[in-house]
């Protein structure tokens, strides 16, 4: 295997993904030193609790979260015993969405920000009521688009029925 292909191989298509990324490093870095250059201690403190949080609460939750799923629509598996019907994937993309959401906009969701209307002249109490809304939204569409891919998928069987059920009353 020569160097270019080795190279190809661990850093993408070409030399412009290496830079593209060794680009994105080096805005990471200068954000970085732009951060630290306040209050160390306590960024770094909350870098080690984010990711604390993340590792022994969080990805515990969600990986159970959506391993009860996974078993949920496992009792209509096809062919294959164990592998999660992309149906799971109605619940994981709006349950995703819906954390983003909250991730973003959690201090004004959970009123955590007294000085918000202050600044804005906009009520801060409305967002909880909101994200709700937009979330039920999203499992709403989320379950229709399941429910049409599913009619869609029975069309086939649906028509065979019912030419089997004319075929049987035309012999009667």
């Amino acid at each position: 295997m020569s160097g270019a292909t080795a190279f190809r191989r661990r850093y993408g298509a070409s030399p412009l993904h290496l830079l593209l990324v060794l680009a994105s490093f080096a805005l990471a870095a200068y954000a970085g030193v732009r951060l630290l250059r306040g209050d160390t201690l306590g960024v770094a403190l909350w870098f080690v609790g984010a990711a604390l949080l993340h590792d022994l609460v969080l990805l515990p939750l969600y990986s159970l979260t959506d391993r009860a799923v996974q078993l949920l629509f496992e009792g209509r598996a096809g062919p294959v015993q164990g592998v999660p019907r992309p149906s799971v994937n109605h619940v994981r993309v709006p349950a995703f969405v819906s954390g983003l959401l909250l991730l973003v906009w959690w201090p004004l969701v959970l009123r955590r920000v007294d000085h918000y209307t202050a600044a804005t002249a906009l009520p801060a109490d409305v967002f909880l009521g909101r994200w709700l809304l937009i979330t039920a939204a999203l499992f709403a569409a989320s379950a229709v688009i399941l429910l049409v891919r599913r009619w869609q998928a029975s069309g086939p069987r649906r028509r065979a029925a019912r030419r089997r059920r004319r075929a049987r009353a035309a012999t009667k």
